[in-house]
């Protein structure tokens, strides 16, 4: 019976979705919406962009195929004749091996998520089973199979499969016991060789669906890398690439290796998620805002970069934005592994030697740990996507007020840390220094309200310099 109006149930194998579908009838024959994007993942489908269409042509009552675990997305349906469907879980994980079974006729449907075996049976001659697929058939692409007659999953065919019509090839399929599970979309982070990169090695873990590529292995600026992987076995990619080296960004070679690395870099990545249903993960800069506001910026404020890494990080955001699935983390004043400010300032006072610090540029620490954590969060609570300010939490400070922190908590004396103007310490700089935006505290209440809670930046500043202690 055709349902009145199109309706979504959930199945026990988790992502398994059964539409029953609209179908409208008179003297002529019938009609149906069998795929219609809008109405559909409004109802609750999801937007799995199909890009091949395949119908099985079934002549006799009987005939089973399967069954099949390909690493796409399918949505079956049967055009005319009746089918006995049968699914069964064969991903990593925990519901490897459930099992659910229906029958389908022109007013059913079933979404297949990746990695869940399909299969049918024939009951009625002359049936023609569709699907759709999300990526088009690969001799690469990695399946999974299991045989139809497995005592484990024990399916209630209802024609006996001794009296079915089925190929030799799906009649020796492995049994649920020696199937080897579909393992899950990798994700992969490129520019792991920088400070970043090396956090969310310790965030993410070593698991084998998690890559961590370098520039020697992965070359985000070579087109190259529109083809360097099979997208499609990827959920997300984290962007940690970025040439970060704000004064030399003003030279002209800089200036090329900034526009190259920041913003065709991140143009590459955002075609390879589009093209392929990723999600990008991306980090941004205060240096986007030119430093003029009176509160602190929100994701939404209109940019408006001063210097040339600045005008880079603010194309990559408009770049990265046009990526359907996209987090943008904007951030300030990063400190993690290898050279940093931080590590200069108690360099500086170990050597007795007493810098001279601006003091009107105000913001908040960002360490790469918390940035890590940030990205692990909106990644698994699956968040909605856009851009959220991602910084150390607590009072803003200047950078001259950062300086006298080390030297306090190194057990040196503050004062040796002189304080100066921007613009006194640029005038004495030896070469031309980028101009920099005197205001860039973010407001952090939209990533507060994603569940993440920053960490006051002044306590992890004192457990960066001596990781033993308490959080002070």
């Amino acid at each position: 019976m055709a349902a009145a109006s199109l309706r979504i149930t959930h199945t026990e194998v988790p992502g398994l979705l059964v539409a029953e579908l609209p179908v409208h009838a008179d003297s002529r024959g019938w009609f149906k919406e069998n795929w219609q994007r809008e109405k559909m993942t409004a109802a609750g489908l999801p937007d799995f962009g199909p890009v091949q269409h395949n119908i099985s042509f079934n002549a006799a009552v009987g005939t089973t195929r399967g069954i099949h675990a390909e690493p796409w997305d399918k949505w079956v349906s049967v055009a005319c004749g009746r089918v006995f469907g049968a699914w069964v879980d064969l991903r990593e994980g925990p519901t490897f091996g459930a099992r659910f079974t229906i029958e389908l006729d022109p007013s059913r449907a079933v979404f297949v998520p990746r990695g869940v075996g399909n299969a049918y049976q024939t009951l009625e001659a002359g049936t023609a089973y569709s699907y759709l697929v999300n990526d088009h058939w690969s001799p690469d692409a990695e399946y999974s199979f299991l045989n139809l007659a497995d005592e484990t999953a024990d399916i209630p065919w209802p024609i006996a499969l001794t009296s079915s019509e089925i190929s030799e090839k799906d009649r020796a399929h492995p049994r649920l016991r020696d199937v080897v599970p579909l393992p899950p979309r990798r994700m992969l982070v490129v520019g792991a060789g920088g400070q970043l990169g090396s956090a969310l090695r310790t965030a993410l873990g070593t698991t084998s669906h998690i890559e961590f590529a370098d520039r020697s292995t992965l070359d985000v600026t070579d087109p190259a890398v529109l083809t360097a992987r099979r997208w499609r076995d990827y959920s997300t990619i984290v962007n940690a690439a970025a040439f970060t080296s704000v004064d030399r960004a003003e030279t002209p070679e800089g200036r090329r290796l900034a526009w190259n690395v920041n913003v065709g870099g991140a143009a590459h990545l955002a075609r390879i998620a589009i093209e392929n249903g990723l999600t990008l993960v991306h980090i941004s800069s205060d240096y986007v805002f030119d430093g003029t506001s009176q509160r602190p910026y929100l994701e939404d404020d209109a940019l408006s970069p001063l210097g040339v890494y600045g005008q880079t990080k603010a194309a990559a955001d408009a770049v990265v934005s046009t990526v359907p699935r996209h987090y943008i983390l904007r951030t300030s004043w990063v400190i993690g592994e290898g050279a940093n400010f931080v590590r200069t300032m108690r360099a500086l006072a170990d050597r007795g030697v007493d810098p001279a610090v601006v003091d009107d540029q105000i913001g908040r620490l960002t360490f790469t740990a918390d940035l890590a954590r940030a990205i692990e969060l909106l990644l698994t609570s699956r968040a909605d996507f856009g851009v959220y300010n991602v910084t150390g939490g607590g009072p803003p400070m200047t950078w001259a007020d950062i300086a006298r922190a080390v030297f306090t908590m190194t057990g040196h004396d503050p004062a040796r840390v002189r304080r100066v103007s921007t613009a006194d310490y640029s005038a004495g700089a030896s070469t031309h220094l980028a101009p920099r935006p005197l205001y860039s505290v973010l407001d952090l209440d939209k990533i507060t309200r994603a569940g993440f809670t920053p960490a006051d930046a002044r306590a992890s500043l004192a457990s960066y310099l001596d990781p033993g202690s308490a959080p002070v």
